[in-house]
């Protein structure tokens, strides 16, 4: 079955811009969503953190260039890891992304996060952030939503985190969260999670 998020005659995905370039595209993601990164810093994204306000934030962050920003992804999506030698992270199913995503921000919201000691703050933002992320509730663009929603979460619950370090290292925070998830329903479990507590805890000033 063709990806249906993508061109027909290339494997593009379909964009506001037209692009069909995927070089190109990238340059223009990166613009976009950056400046619209920099606005919800300066301008929280207000909504009370439940599944409709992580939507918007998708939508928020790349309204500029896709038509489906903010939408539910209705296709299955199999990534290959170099880190797992090819193999991808199981992530939800289409028609279990609601229940999925409700699930793990109701948990973020209902951690007892104002009697937690600060390493354990970090820990269970990994954990949140992790479980959140392994959704991959769109086509394009889980991520980047992911960070800046939990951080903005974080943020209004008084804790400072350098989400600057995570735009930075962003190649790394994925593959971390990679390692994080790489647990699946087989048994086999080769999740390592050091890799993303490292840098959560440096990002939260720990180390």
């Amino acid at each position: 079955m063709r990806d249906p998020y993508l061109y027909e005659d290339v494997s593009v995905l379909k964009n506001k811009l037209g692009i069909k370039d995927q070089d190109m595209l990238d340059g223009a993601e990166a613009n976009y969503v950056s400046l619209r990164l920099k606005n919800v810093a300066l301008h929280p994204l207000k909504g009370d953190y439940h599944t409709p306000h992580f939507l918007r934030m998708h939508e928020e962050l790349f309204q500029d260039l896709y038509e489906w920003a903010g939408i539910p992804r209705s296709i299955a999506i199999y990534k290959e890891e170099d880190v797992l030698g090819g193999m991808s992270i199981e992530y939800s199913d289409p028609f279990d992304i609601i229940a999925n995503l409700s699930g793990a921000l109701e948990d973020m919201r209902n951690k007892r996060w104002s009697i937690m000691k600060r390493e354990d703050v970090s820990h269970e933002f990994c954990d949140s952030l992790a479980r959140i992320w392994k959704v991959h509730p769109f086509r394009e663009g889980n991520t980047r939503t992911v960070v800046t929603f939990c951080c903005q979460y974080i943020d209004e619950l008084g804790y400072l985190i350098n989400r600057d370090l995570f735009e930075k290292n962003a190649r790394y925070l994925r593959t971390a969260m990679v390692a994080y998830n790489a647990c699946f329903s087989d048994g086999n479990d080769f999740s390592k999670k050091e890799y993303l507590y490292k840098i959560v805890d440096d990002a939260f000033g720990l180390l």
